[in-house]
């Protein structure tokens, strides 16, 4: 598997025409999420990378995020059922078509603001990213919920 970067524009596009393949009937592979959940959860991150603000280092990802920093960026794809941590699980149901445009819209900003205007960020488990790898793992995080989707 090639990993794809976010912040060019055939991997932005492709991304959008996979997000708008779903529908509000898709149904999982795996895990627990319903398609409106999915779209849910994949925002939280783009909010989060967005907003600007540094975010708080988690204990554990100090102790152990350097070790496997690399499986958010490299070239495998991440496995099936991960454990999530809590801020990112979304447990009420959510409206498909105001989650697709949100999500897409969040993409949107991310991709304008392009690998400049995100710059090195903290994750926070993982610590700080440089651009690339941010539009690398941003990528990856939403293909891999495509692909649990179908698309």
């Amino acid at each position: 598997m090639f990993i794809k970067n976010l912040f060019d524009t055939e991997t932005y596009q492709e991304t959008n025409t996979r997000i708008n393949n779903l529908s509000a009937d898709s149904k999982g592979q795996w895990g627990k999420m319903s398609v409106g959940q999915m779209l849910a959860h994949l925002q939280i991150g783009f909010k989060i990378l967005l907003k600007g603000k540094p975010v708080r280092r988690l204990l554990l990802g100090r102790l152990i995020g350097w070790m496997v920093k690399k499986i958010m960026y490299n070239d495998a794809p991440w496995k099936n059922s991960l454990p999530t941590s809590p801020i990112f699980i979304i447990k009420d149901e959510r409206k498909f078509e105001e989650e697709k445009k949100q999500l897409l819209d969040l993409i949107e900003k991310f991709y304008q603001a392009g690998s400049f205007g995100i710059g090195d960020k903290i994750h926070p488990f993982f610590g700080k990213f440089t651009a690339e790898q941010w539009g690398k793992t941003m990528w990856k995080h939403i293909d891999h919920h495509l692909r649990q989707f179908g698309v």
